[in-house]
């Protein structure tokens, strides 16, 4: 039996296999409006923190987010050079 697997979830695999942790919740707004917030850090003590509507917004927000901060050209969702399986 297949599992289907939804896209945060995905991304959620990703920041995990490249390093970092990251949590997710749900709230209610002033307005009674359900908000996501997704977090992600590793060991250097910096956090990013996204808000959004729904859960699968936040983590695409919290992806770009990282890949905007963290920058140079390679994703910051790559596992590093040392846990890659490189072929030759």
């Amino acid at each position: 039996m297949r599992r289907c697997v939804k896209y945060w979830e995905i991304i959620a695999d990703n920041l995990s296999k490249a390093g970092w942790s990251w949590g997710c919740m749900s709230a209610l707004d002033s307005q009674g409006r359900t908000i996501w917030i997704a977090d992600a850090h590793r060991g250097d003590g910096r956090r990013y923190i996204v808000r959004a509507d729904e859960i699968l917004t936040a983590f695409i927000e919290l992806e770009l987010a990282l890949e905007a901060i963290l920058g140079n050209g390679v994703s910051c969702l790559e596992a590093p050079r040392s846990e890659q399986n490189i072929e030759i």
